[in-house]
């Protein structure tokens, strides 16, 4: 009980604290992550005595407590990492991309084994500069992620390069932790054993995901939420394997999320997931905040010096690579930019390495304030990327470097723009994409259609409409379908459907999300005034249904009467005709 109590004071004054320390930099116009990292440095062992003692507002005594929440945020992460990596879309990548994910990677870890061995002498037995070398070739898919959503920039050239490379990443972090365990021992045997349990739980994992999660997730699709606690129950059984099978639980949490990555709901999941994630994640933050030490003048230069060999070795390793392959000399510098940051899976990897004893806690202390200082920096340089990209373009100008010019979206996705979005699949949606593929079938493939119902998945996309899985509800199922470039946003759903939200409300959703870009939406409603409302607030269109069929109605009645007239006066006329013809033949006759 007293356990108990002292875990939810811990949580409290750690939330108390990263919101106050958060709201200061947001007025301050600083990253928030700096706020939820001072506020760990103030209620953590560095500075929490001295505060306590002045203030008396009392600090975070067991550290471990926001450890194990932060844990929970960080399988979270991993397993969110996991549903944003689509195999298909990593192959569509192409060799180009493919090569560039393979270079970053391994010519990083040699660069920073040269540059740094001076500082970490190679020795049997000794893997300080390994891990050294691997924490600083690995990027912060949080961060970068979180950061290219909030300004819009996933679906531009650079944006869909950093993705790649950070799926990349992902993987050859999973291949290194599964060997990990035999780095002591590094026999061929113990190696490939580890390899073959990894493989093994990828496989089980795609098998049941293929063949029960399918079938639970279609019965489930009807209620959103039933389809978020079934992903998260699998998340954490494959993390329970994956520990059985002594790997690592993060390990376990991402092939959980790379096995379902592929169904339509991996979208809304992630969108759903993204709340709870940052309240942990806000926890992890402040959790590397308490593990700050004082660190000596020798080690706070090394972690300077860490961070300037990262931003500087991100932008000559990843620029040229992107520029000879055709895709322009600016998106591989924004590119690189953007990757200027160390990964939270090198914080694993190298928690993972203090349990094994391969490393100390004194390079986890300086990977840890690299990490921090990195991510600080790293949020201005996403921020000013065009700027430092435009200034380093003109640079290198000056040596006849010149911009190739950057290719469209199509050129890279090899798709057409999905740029009509229809929100829901009822009746006037199956009537909109029937007149379409009648009169106009052309726009099917730029048709994008949101819908929780899969049975009509199968049907849409024979015809060349591409379907997805999205709760209306919750705006960021939308935001990370990537609709923000839609140029048609047509809702065929009214008030009395939708459920949990309004169109009013989708409305205000879609302004937002598409505020770099506004597209023309049309919306739906069963109250006249209610659409008034509606195109006073900005729908390009409203359809009020009752009254779309009243005047349908009308125009079949109206046709109908008109015939029905025309065919009793031709009826009426034609008798007379016939009794005028046998009178006239009458009289003929009496004559």
């Amino acid at each position: 009980m007293e356990h108990s109590l002292s875990l939810l004071t811990d949580i409290a004054l750690s939330i108390i604290f990263a919101t106050l320390f958060s709201h200061i930099a947001k007025a301050l116009k600083q990253p928030l992550v700096l706020g939820y990292v001072i506020a760990g440095l103030f209620i953590g062992p560095l500075l929490g005595p001295y505060i306590d003692s002045k203030l008396h507002i009392g600090y975070v005594h067991s550290e471990d407590s926001i450890e194990l929440i932060s844990e929970i945020g960080l399988i979270l992460l991993l397993f969110i990492i996991g549903l944003e990596i689509d195999l298909k879309e990593l192959a569509r990548m192409g060799r180009s991309m493919f090569a560039l994910g393979v270079l970053q990677f391994f010519l990083g870890v040699a660069a920073a084994w040269f540059a740094f061995k001076t500082f970490f002498p190679p020795a049997p037995g000794n893997f300080d500069l390994l891990y050294f070398a691997i924490a600083l070739s690995l990027s912060s898919t949080m961060i970068v992620v979180k950061l290219l959503h909030d300004k819009f920039e996933i679906s531009t050239v650079a944006g869909r390069l950093t993705i790649g490379v950070l799926v990349l990443q992902d993987i050859w972090a999973i291949l290194f932790m599964g060997i990990q365990p035999d780095l002591q021992d590094p026999q061929i045997w113990n190696v490939l054993g580890s390899l073959a349990k990894g493989c093994a739980l990828v496989l089980i994992a795609f098998v049941i995901s293929r063949y029960v999660l399918s079938r639970l997730f279609l019965f489930a699709a009807a209620k959103p939420e039933l389809v978020l606690i079934t992903s998260i129950a699998w998340c954490f059984f494959l993390c329970g394997v994956a520990e059985k099978a002594e790997l690592s639980k993060e390990m376990g949490a991402l092939i959980a999320g790379v096995s379902i990555a592929a169904f339509p709901y991996g979208a809304d999941v992630i969108s759903k997931l993204s709340g709870i994630r940052d309240f942990f994640i806000t926890l992890f933050f402040v959790a590397l905040g308490m593990k700050v030490q004082a660190p000596s003048s020798g080690d706070l230069g090394l972690a300077f010096l860490a961070v300037g060999f990262v931003l500087l070795s991100r932008v000559l390793i990843v620029a040229p690579t992107v520029y000879f392959s055709g895709k322009g000399l600016r998106a591989g510098i924004v590119a690189g930019l953007n990757l200027a940051q160390i990964s939270e899976f090198s914080l694993v990897i190298l928690a993972l390495g203090v349990q094994k004893e391969h490393i100390g806690k004194e390079l986890q202390a300086i990977v840890l304030t690299s990490m921090i200082i990195a991510s600080i920096i790293s949020t201005y340089v996403i921020l000013f990327n065009d700027r430092i990209a435009r200034g380093i373009l003109a640079f290198v100008s000056l040596f006849g470097v010149k911009e190739k010019g950057e290719p469209l979206e199509s050129q890279v996705t090899g798709e057409t723009k999905r740029d009509i979005v229809i929100l829901g699949y009822f009746r006037i949606a199956q009537g909109l994409i029937e007149g379409i593929e009648k009169d106009r079938p052309s726009w099917l493939k730029r048709i994008l259609v949101v819908d929780f119902n899969p049975i009509y998945r199968q049907t849409l996309e024979s015809k060349g409409v591409r379907w997805a899985y999205g709760d209306l509800a919750n705006p960021e199922s939308l935001h990370h379908l990537g609709i923000e470039e839609a140029r048609y946003v047509v809702c065929t759903v009214s008030d009395m459907i939708l459920k949990g939200t309004t169109n009013r409300r989708l409305l205000e959703s879609l302004k937002s999300i598409c505020r770099h870009h506004q597209p023309k939406i049309i919306l739906t409603t069963d109250d006249p005034k209610e659409a008034d409302v509606l195109r006073n607030n900005g729908a390009a269109h409203v359809i009020v249904p009752g009254r779309l069929s009243g005047l349908s109605l009308f125009t079949e009645l109206r046709g109908m009467v008109e015939n029905s007239g025309l065919i009793n006066l031709e009826k009426s006329a034609k008798p007379k005709t016939k009794k005028a013809s046998s009178n006239k033949k009458k009289a003929v006759k009496a004559k």
